[in-house]
């Protein structure tokens, strides 16, 4: 039974090493400028990984089939402490390892979240509640409208709490749906309403918390057009399922189409370049 289970967990290693060879599995195809960086640590953290599983489960293979029960009568089983030398340089191979690859990734992660975003970025509010996103979008005047909690209504669509009586407000318009211009630093200003949500785009490769009581701002460029599934990463409640939404990463002229726009031609213009882009098929 031994020499058995032996070759199944050798078995089980070599479908396990085909499959990430085979890159079926991979992410679907970039479209900011820091993820060749993001993917190219992830490959690196995946190959150190996967070398480390697979002696790890060719020597856990050779130990069963060594030390398998023989069905001598008389047989037993000998302690050995193994050694402490072996011990303490495995662990600090490991530790020397996973250290690297650590500070390897924080140079990506620290560019996107610990810096400011560049000077003429184009800036939303994203407010997220359950189950919805609303995106906030200055107009002409590229000024947000006061937004306050006490002036929440959902009940008349006013999901942001913006002022009417502040003058930046009117040419403000706020929707379901996130557009933004290609080739061009984007910045988001994160707040939630209620629970943690998280903002999450595959193709951005990004993924952010929306903390209640923070505003968090997070930055990023999208360099290829079209229209790309928003999803709420963070279980949030009963309807999480539900929480989507889309991206939208359109040309400067049809973001500049959207500028100025009231409430209600905002919202009939979004949902004309929503259905002009197809979803990626990859």
């Amino acid at each position: 039974m031994g020499r058995v289970l032996a070759v199944i967990i050798w078995i089980i290693t070599l479908l396990s090493v085909l499959l990430f060879i085979s890159g079926k599995w991979w992410f679907p195809a970039a479209i900011s400028e820091h993820a060749p960086a993001l993917d190219r640590q992830f490959m690196i953290t995946i190959v150190v990984v996967g070398l480390a599983f697979t002696a790890a489960q060719i020597g856990l293979g050779w130990m069963v089939w060594k030390y398998r029960d023989t069905g001598k009568p008389g047989d037993r089983a000998l302690y050995s402490h193994g050694s402490n030398r072996l011990e303490v340089l495995w662990t600090v191979i490991t530790a020397v390892v996973f250290i690297t690859l650590a500070v390897m990734g924080q140079s990506v992660w620290a560019s996107l979240r610990l810096n400011d975003a560049p000077p003429g970025s184009y800036q939303v509010e994203v407010v997220a509640q359950q189950f919805q996103w609303n995106f906030h979008y200055a107009g002409r005047d590229n000024k947000f409208g006061r937004t306050h909690p006490s002036l929440i209504d959902d009940a008349a669509l006013n999901f942001v709490g913006l002022d009417p009586e502040d003058a930046a407000s009117t040419d403000d318009a706020v929707t379901s749906t996130l557009a933004i211009p290609v080739n061009r630093p984007v910045e988001l200003r994160l707040r939630s309403k209620d629970v943690i949500h998280n903002f999450w785009v595959p193709q951005l490769r990004f993924k952010q918390d929306l903390v209640p009581g923070m505003e968090i701002k997070v930055h990023f460029t999208a360099n290829k057009v079209g229209k790309y599934e928003l999803a709420c990463a963070e279980l949030c409640g009963q309807l999480h399922f539900k929480m989507k939404s889309y991206m939208l990463v359109l040309p400067e002229d049809e973001m500049q189409s959207l500028a100025g726009l009231g409430q209600e031609q905002f919202q009939t213009r979004m949902t004309e370049l929503l259905a002009k882009y197809p979803l990626p098929t990859n």
